[in-house]
């Protein structure tokens, strides 16, 4: 069992910069790919990046490379996401969710956080 909970979540100026992080409870953090995703009202929870347990491997959405960097801290059990030059429609809420592969695929994420809201004005 994995649990998460995201964090650094808050209301910026669009070109601002956000830190994301997801910290875990267990000893099996370091045994998982790991992933971020966000949802916007009323609409499916869309795949932002993903890496592998050792950090080597990553995977980003076409549409966020270059913007969102994914990284993790095994030793802090920790995953994060770094956001810059934010724009009104990053608005969402984001999860970060645990997967025994590295994949795009939601269905793949078995323990997910809470969310955390990001509120990007113009």
């Amino acid at each position: 069992q994995v649990q998460l909970a995201e964090s650094g979540g808050g209301l910026v100026q669009a070109g601002a910069s956000l830190r994301l992080s997801c910290t875990t409870s267990g000893r099996t953090f370091s045994s998982y790919a790991m992933g971020w995703f966000r949802q916007h009202p009323g609409k499916e929870r869309d795949f932002i990046a993903t890496i592998r347990d050792n950090g080597v491997i990553t995977d980003d959405a076409d549409s966020m490379k270059g913007r969102f960097i994914i990284s993790r801290d095994n030793a802090k059990n920790t995953l994060y996401l770094q956001m810059n030059n934010l724009k009104p429609e990053d608005t969402a809420v984001y999860y970060c969710a645990a997967s025994p592969f590295l994949t795009k695929d939601i269905r793949q994420y078995f323990y997910w956080g809470q969310g955390t809201q990001v509120t990007v004005s113009s």
